[in-house]
């Protein structure tokens, strides 16, 4: 017999069952109302008929009812579940309702209440009407509102009347907190390791004890998100439980909600077997009001729970374990790239290697980055000629490798709009004017990144220590002067997402607030390597200072977690400074690459003016070696190029020297800084 084919078995007989402890509680009902003595020996009699129903319904069925377990797991009396019964058959047979209406004489009080209870349902005690009885505290029941207790109407809960049934299904009262989580599937080697340990460590609690409210809670920390709810839902699946997530940020601060929130979860545990995973990955340590209500929501409620966060959390009262979550292994990333290209799109499988040397993925990443590769290759573009899309499927088409690259550097892009900008980088080579010295740092810069997984993994390096394996770098120069270009050079070359963060905005007055911002950027970049570029280094990077009160030793602290970072950062991480001379040389010992980017002479300055336009701009008469004379920056020449190129579109002229020399007049108005004649003189 198959699952689903006992399943309806247990469900037809449940319903049987349902129906005859229903008609038994409709019986009571009826010897209540009964008025004469032979209808009330007919009652005892058809009462005996249904209990022997009962019992042969109770023995066809393949397993409890549900009734029945909810009476032991709730642990109620035979009266509680004879009210419980009683308010469902309210729901289910109109006759109910004629029979309250007829006991409580009343044609509007057609519903139960515990008065009726009381009189008519067999074995009644008071206890059960109480606040503390398991009929109210696990809200089994409702009461409506009215002058008297006894009086109140009752109701069965929704969530328990479906229970009774036999459908199962997330309380609504739940829904928009509490969210289902699908089983995530294989799991790399190492995940699947911790998954069997937890697994095991559950398990043992589960039958050592047999108590829900005993089992340790599972801290799985680190910033590996999508893989520690992937082990939460293996470990789960194993248990045969159900996993649901809630997430810190949405559980209840008021006193009331929260009391609320903590006995609906603790029922769902009891009805369903479900286990919750808390996700406190982006929890505010500084909302104290909030803190305090988690701590008290992972001390109150049963069942298995789980704990997604950074770091371990100091959990008090309950026992506590705590996992370490990596993200998979390079060879495990490598095995990841290979079963699931090969089954999707076997033509890219040999272009893993340099995937796996730049990209540091999840599982799930690395799944969702070969279907988009692949349905990018069963639907090319319709622009393709057929050898062109023939070319394309072919295994050594050099195009397969930029689509697994562009796939990858979307679906690891990280979450940073509100602390870093994107930059689309467009330069090359070609746009940059620098002597031969810096451009040769440039290019060391760009070896490093691309060799790296070569030096580290294959050669051994990695290794040694983790420890100053970043790759780090320094552009030192005055405005202008092309630290942001060479830095989008890179970008371009390596083809990689650039993010520009400016370290005056991430910066923070109060303490701990600039190491969470430098956290968030970091943690966000690390899976797909991408270039940070910090800017405005000079307002965390001055010398040192000496500590004479906390605020200067914060600072200090701020430094060393940058710079800390930075030697752990798997990607390339870029600092730029207008001054060089403002840096601490302590620190400069941690970065691997300086660049001083001086300002242009009057060579550089010709060769930036015949390149600075695009060979899609009509130009006239243009004289480098004059425009050279203008004693500016590169980044000033871009400006008064583009300006210029402004004045003669509106014009509806190619680009002269008079429009240069106009843009030229409101640059240096800018900077206010006076234009001479020995820079302008014979132009026009």
């Amino acid at each position: 017999m198959n699952a689903s084919t006992a399943n309806q078995n247990w469900f037809d007989a449940n319903h049987r069952y349902l129906l005859a402890a229903l008609a038994i509680v409709r019986t009571s009902l009826e010897k209540y109302t009964a008025t004469e003595k032979s209808d009330l020996e007919a009652l005892k009699v058809k009462n005996q008929q249904l209990q022997q129903e009962l019992q042969a319904a109770a023995t066809a069925i393949p397993a409890p009812s549900a009734i029945e377990r909810l009476c032991r797991v709730f642990g109620l009396s035979a009266f509680e579940r004879d009210i419980l019964l009683l308010c469902a058959g309210i729901e289910f047979s109109g006759d109910f309702h004629r029979l309250c209406t007829i006991a409580n004489k009343d044609p509007q009080q057609y519903y139960p209440t515990f008065s009726l209870a009381l009189a008519a349902l067999d074995n009644p005690h008071w206890d059960a009407l109480t606040p503390n009885s398991a009929l109210r505290r696990w809200r089994l029941i409702q009461i409506g509102e009215a002058h008297a207790l006894t009086l109140s109407p009752l109701r069965i809960d929704e969530r328990i009347l479906h229970y009774l049934v036999g459908t199962q299904y997330l309380d609504e009262r739940l829904a928009g907190i509490i969210e289902s989580v699908n089983f995530a599937g294989e799991l790399v080697p190492s995940q699947q390791e911790l998954a069997q340990r937890i697994t095991n460590i559950l398990g043992h609690h589960y039958q050592a004890k047999n108590q829900a409210n005993s089992l340790p809670v599972i801290q799985l920390c680190g910033t590996e998100t999508a893989s520690k709810q992937a082990i939460a839902a293996t470990v789960c699946h194993s248990l045969g439980l159900n996993l649901c997530a809630i997430a810190a940020r949405v559980v209840p601060i008021v006193p009331g909600e929260l009391e609320n929130l903590i006995r609906l979860w603790t029922r769902e545990v009891i009805l369903s077997g479900s286990a919750l995973l808390l996700d406190c990955q982006e929890i505010d340590t500084t909302d104290i009001p909030r803190i305090t209500a988690i701590s008290h929501f992972i001390e109150r409620i049963n069942g298995v729970l789980i704990i997604s966060s950074r770091e371990g959390m100091r959990i008090q009262k309950r026992s506590a374990i705590r996992f370490d979550v990596n993200k998979p292994s390079s060879t495990e990333q490598n095995l990841v790239w290979q079963n699931t290209l090969a089954e999707l799109a076997p033509q890219l499988n040999g272009q893993v290697k340099s995937l796996v040397n730049q990209f540091n993925l999840s599982a799930d990443t690395i799944r969702a980055a070969c279907v988009e590769a692949a349905g990018h290759l069963q639907n090319p573009s319709p622009n393709l000629s057929p050898t062109g899309r023939e070319a394309l499927i072919s295994p050594t088409s050099p195009q397969l490798t930029e689509i697994l690259w562009d796939a990858c550097r979307v679906q690891a892009r990280p979450r940073l709009d509100e602390l870093a900008q994107r930059i689309e980088p467009g330069a090359n080579w070609e746009d940059l004017v620098l002597p031969e010295t810096q451009k040769q740092i440039l290019i060391d810069v760009a070896a490093h990144v691309r060799q790296r997984g070569k030096v580290y993994e294959t050669w051994g390096f990695g290794g040694k220590s983790a420890r100053g394996l970043g790759i780090s770098a320094l552009f030192a120069g005055a405005s202008g002067t092309g630290k942001t270009l060479a830095a989008e050079v890179l970008a371009n070359t390596l083809k990689l997402d650039l993010y520009r963060i400016d370290l005056s905005s991430v910066v923070s007055k109060y303490i701990g607030e600039t190491e969470k911002n430098l956290r968030q950027v970091f943690d966000a970049a690390e899976q797909g390597g991408v270039i940070l570029l910090f800017d405005e280094a000079d307002a965390l990077f001055g010398k040192r200072s000496e500590v004479k009160d906390a605020r200067d030793r914060y600072a200090n602290i701020e430094v060393s977690y940058l710079l800390q970072r930075m030697e752990c950062y798997p990607g390339l991480a870029i600092l730029t400074t207008n001054l060089k001379s403002a840096i601490d040389t302590a620190f400069m010992r941690r970065i691997r690459f300086v660049a001083q980017f001086p300002f242009p002479d009057a060579v550089q300055r010709a060769e930036i003016w015949r390149r600075i336009f695009p060979s899609d701009t009509p130009t006239q008469d243009l004289d480098a070696v004059q425009l050279a004379r203008l004693s500016v920056a590169g980044g000033n020449i871009r400006n008064i190029a583009l300006n210029g190129a402004f004045l003669a579109a509106d014009a509806g002229e190619a680009v002269q020297m008079k429009h240069l020399l106009r843009a030229a007049q409101s640059e240096y108005s800018k900077l206010e800084k006076p234009l001479t004649e020995a820079e302008i003189g014979g132009w026009v």
